[in-house]
């Protein structure tokens, strides 16, 4: 616990604001109440248990930047539902095509114009050529890492120590103080210890990098091209270089997952970055709100899988679903690429997260606070060290959960929600400067709390 030593101070402030959120939301209390019964945790799904308060808050309504829970308060929005809301809650231009299509049928099976417009945009984008689109971006990493080991005729999968690719099994994988692969904290129900699947590297270290892909195992390389979910570990210089280099020269295929660090620009680090991978990842946040997903590839992997593939049985491999690819999707993620997440819109969501960070910087000063804020492109995060983490270990050991808690639930009691797995803010089109400053005023409340 290294954010903060005064336990019983911080108990103390726990419960304070935890008198202040019963007070304020009676009405959710009411919804949670009638939602245990049939609701596990009153939530449908359990990890949206994690919020910090005694019962979920109840969204009413949402546009933009700001949502109305059932009690009528208004709250500035920067977890944006954990990047899915990224264009911001209800974007016109995506509610339009996505009412306007679901109005004429919005599942066939079948194509509509939107498939090869969505799949030029994001070439335009991110650089690969040939697209398929899923529900998420799981299911888009699931099914790239069964086309690797496919074309590639391997097995293992490489990752980050402390990585995130949504639910994909082979992720939920780190390394333990002896350096061998285990299970990560939390993991549920492994179908097969994740050393069977799975190699694990920890983020910036090239020479681990290297003995791994020695191997010659491995058939994909899973990344974020920055860790998000751990906190925000940037590379180090040259780092991706090395790895472009080190996978073309043991024929692995390199998959760069961009669902969060979309936050970079219009294509992601990926672009920001001039990376050249095998394939690309994106999810959440190109749907404008409803559930959609893409995966991208060179020219070389689509042709080695698309070859290596027979139509007989192209429907049974494991690749795809039903909805994958449905008409309705295709349609958000369309008007949200041409209309919402535009160049401008991703240059003023880099200016908030700016502020947003210049806020946070200037009361750590002020308080001489051994804590460190990063950005990354519209999105930043302070974490409970004095300096910014190198891998995934790093930004794990500096985790303080209860301190975590109160920092959220303190910004909840004022109208701000932030991510609940960690202390990340996520800026929007319409993230305003007032906004930010709701955000640096309650923040240095709270720090003044604990450091008084």
């Amino acid at each position: 616990m290294t954010g903060f030593q005064d336990r019983d101070r911080l108990a103390e402030l726990w419960y304070r604001e935890i008198e202040v959120f019963r007070s304020a939301r009676p009405e959710s209390e009411k919804l949670w109440h009638a939602a245990v019964p049939h609701l596990p945790d009153g939530v449908p799904m359990l990890w949206m248990a994690k919020w910090p308060g005694p019962w979920p808050v109840f969204v009413k309504e949402a546009a933009g930047a700001h949502f109305t829970d059932v009690d009528g308060i208004d709250h500035v929005d920067l977890c944006l539902g954990d990047t899915g809301a990224m264009c911001g809650h209800a974007p016109p231009a995506s509610v339009a095509a996505i009412t306007k299509r679901l109005a004429t049928g919005s599942t066939f099976m079948l194509p509509t114009e939107d498939a090869a417009v969505a799949a030029q945009l994001l070439t335009d984008r991110f650089g690969v050529p040939s697209w398929q689109f899923t529900l998420s971006a799981t299911d888009a990493n699931r099914s790239l890492i069964r086309y690797a080991r496919h074309v590639t005729g391997r097995r293992r999968i490489l990752v980050h120590d402390y990585c995130y690719h949504g639910s994909v099994d082979e992720a939920f994988a780190t390394l333990d103080a002896t350096g061998a692969v285990v299970e990560r904290r939390g993991n549920i129900g492994a179908p097969v210890p994740p050393s069977e699947t799975t190699a694990v590297v920890p983020f910036n270290d090239v020479e681990a990098l290297e003995a791994v892909l020695r191997s010659g195992d491995v058939a994909a390389m899973l990344i974020e091209p920055a860790l998000t979910n751990i906190g925000i570990v940037l590379p180090e210089e040259g780092y991706h270089d090395a790895v472009r280099e080190l996978c073309s020269r043991y024929g692995v295929i390199l998959i760069i997952d961009e669902t969060h660090t979309i936050s970079a620009g219009p294509g992601g680090m990926t672009t920001a970055l001039g990376l050249s991978p095998d394939a690309v990842v994106v999810g959440k946040s190109i749907g404008g709100g409803i559930p959609a997903g893409a995966f991208g590839m060179s020219a070389e992997f689509a042709e080695r899988a698309r070859a290596s593939l027979d139509l007989e049985d192209i429907d049974v491999g494991g690749v795809g679903g039903t909805l994958a690819g449905n008409a309705l999707s295709l349609a958000g993620i369309r008007a949200t690429l041409s209309e919402v997440l535009t160049d401008e819109a991703f240059a003023s969501m880099t200016a908030r997260a700016t502020e947003w960070t210049v806020g946070v910087q200037s009361t750590i000063d002020e308080f001489s606070v051994p804590w460190q804020v990063t950005q990354l492109g519209a999105r930043s995060e302070y974490s409970f060290r004095a300096t910014a983490p190198r891998d995934g270990a790093e930004a794990a050991a500096a985790d303080d959960f209860e301190l975590q808690q109160y920092l959220h639930l303190h910004a909840l009691n004022r109208g701000i929600l932030i991510t609940p797995f960690h202390n990340m803010a996520l800026m929007c089109p319409t993230t305003s400067p007032d906004d930010i400053e709701r955000h640096t005023i309650a923040f240095r409340d709270a720090v003044s709390s604990l450091f008084r």
